[in-house]
């Protein structure tokens, strides 16, 4: 898919660093350790985000992993890209449930097509909008070594309708020491694998890299897998998302395995936090901890890795509909994929799907709000229309969306509204919350609502031979981190 634009680069996935490096994080409670680590944090500039974001979710949190391969300092002997401006190929957004025992982590394709908001420069200035771009140029915006995460984070927040509360970047340099300090990893391999596969301008093929099957690899030979492409699969990003996904999974695993014995985390974590530039949320050694201990309670098996559901647009990525949205709308309502309610303590107390109780008022009082209909059910905007007006909102007007095969209720949002859409929110709980080029607020209501106003649906397993809902082909569409290396690894 990708290999045919330009001249290839050779590329660094290092989707494992952050989700472990919080483990890791769990041995840095005091001393000279803490401090340690702690020195090693690097923050970016929070000035870029978007002062119109979605509201929260029921009670989970949302963390925002970005790879950067940007050749600058110690990542220049370590290949990649050329030069010193940052660059991202691979980016997740990891949900934690509120009930502390569930995680998903959605992996991003590169050459998703989407919308860019305005991104903050280093000069201070804005840029307009970029609409249908690539999703991985958001964060070369302003050509910074350090890339523009700031940016990132506001295009997936618009993507998803999700609110962001961390996000952390990643580089390469610190992956190498960290697959060695744990002893390896183990991979699995479906097929030979040959030096040219890794990069095809060579000529040849080369030098045998993997032989098929199971073996353990750390260092320079985990980058060579990590960013492996051709010779696999259909050589496309999907393939390699797969197998991302089972390295991090297997990465996950053995560090369990070993349990949290400082002489063998010291290194890791050390390794972890000079790779990591981070949000000022996560800036110290106790914040990430905090987080740390977020992940502690997760079983294996209830730690998911699935891609956004997408297919090919020429040799683009598109995003399939309605798919995607059901899926970050199960998100934002805190349930599992396979649509459990995991919402912990805080969401329990709260009325079906994370919302307000039947005692917890909702005042929407100066707040006006466009419904929409966008299913065949007839009088489900009037319906909906007298929930609103019933807590004090004022309910603009009432239509029938132009598109009534809409799966999951959607909340837009234009300038300044953020706030507004947040409370309409409360009365939907599970709605994908997005900002719009729009005034004021709308809601499209989806059969979610026409078939239990409290309930989110589960996103769709549903599939087409040219793109795939869930193409990890795993069960449920997601991959468990205690599956099998050698299951699921090529897509094509």
């Amino acid at each position: 898919m990708t290999g045919a634009r330009g001249r290839p680069r050779r590329r660094v996935r290092v989707v494992t660093v952050a989700v472990v490096s919080f483990l890791l994080l769990l041995v840095a409670g005091a001393g000279w350790v803490y401090l340690r680590i702690n020195g090693n944090i690097s923050t970016f500039d929070a000035d870029g985000l978007s002062k119109n974001r979605p509201g929260a979710g029921a009670s989970g949190r949302n963390v925002l992993v970005i790879g950067s391969d940007s050749r600058a300092g110690d990542n220049a002997g370590l290949g990649g890209g050329e030069g010193d401006v940052g660059r991202s190929d691979t980016a997740f957004l990891l949900h934690v449930y509120g009930d502390g025992e569930h995680a998903v982590a959605v992996s991003i394709p590169r050459d998703t097509l989407v919308d860019i908001p305005p991104c903050l420069l280093p000069d201070g200035s804005w840029t307009a909008e970029q609409q249908h771009v690539m999703f991985n140029s958001a964060f070369t915006v302003g050509g910074s070594s350090k890339g523009n995460p700031a940016c990132t984070q506001n295009t997936v927040e618009r993507l998803t309708g999700l609110r962001v509360d961390h996000t952390v970047v990643v580089d390469f340099a610190g992956f190498s020491a960290m697959t060695s300090a744990v002893g390896g990893v183990e991979v699995c391999v479906p097929k030979d694998v040959y030096r040219g596969d890794l990069n095809p301008n060579l000529g040849s093929r080369g030098e045998l890299l993997f032989p098929q099957g199971r073996q353990t690899v750390s260092g320079q030979k985990a980058l060579d897998y990590v960013r492996v492409r051709h010779g696999i699969g259909d050589g496309s990003d999907i393939g390699r998302i797969q197998r991302q996904q089972a390295f991090l999974s297997s990465m996950i695993k053995k560090v369990r395995s070993q349990g949290f014995k400082p002489s063998t985390l010291l290194p890791l974590a050390d390794a972890a936090t000079k790779s990591m530039t981070v949000d000022p949320g996560l800036g110290s050694a106790d914040k990430m901890l905090s987080f740390a201990m977020s992940l502690k309670n997760i079983d294996l098996h209830d730690m998911k890795f699935m891609t956004l559901p997408w297919r090919y647009d020429g040799n683009r990525v598109a995003v399939v509909q309605p798919d995607a949205d059901a899926l970050w709308a199960s998100i934002r309502a805190d349930r599992t994929i396979d649509g459990k309610d995991a919402g912990g303590k805080d969401a329990g107390r709260k009325g079906a799907g994370g919302g307000p109780s039947p005692s917890e008022s909702v005042s929407g009082a100066g707040v006006k709000v466009s419904v929409r209909n966008g299913t065949t059910v007839d009088g489900l905007a009037a319906r909906a229309a007298a929930s609103l007006t019933g807590s004090g909102f004022e309910v603009t007007d009432t239509v029938t969306a132009g598109s009534q095969d809409v799966t999951g209720t959607v909340i837009e949002f234009g300038p300044g509204a953020a706030g507004d859409a947040r409370t309409v929110a409360r009365l939907f709980p599970g709605a994908f919350v997005r900002g719009a080029d729009i005034s004021g607020v709308v809601i499209t209501l989806g059969r979610d609502y026409a078939e239990a106003p409290s309930a989110t649906p589960a996103p769709s397993a549903s599939s087409s031979p040219s793109g795939s809902s869930s193409p990890s082909g795993a069960p449920g569409g997601a991959r468990s981190a205690d599956d099998d290396p050698c299951a699921n690894l090529s897509y094509g």
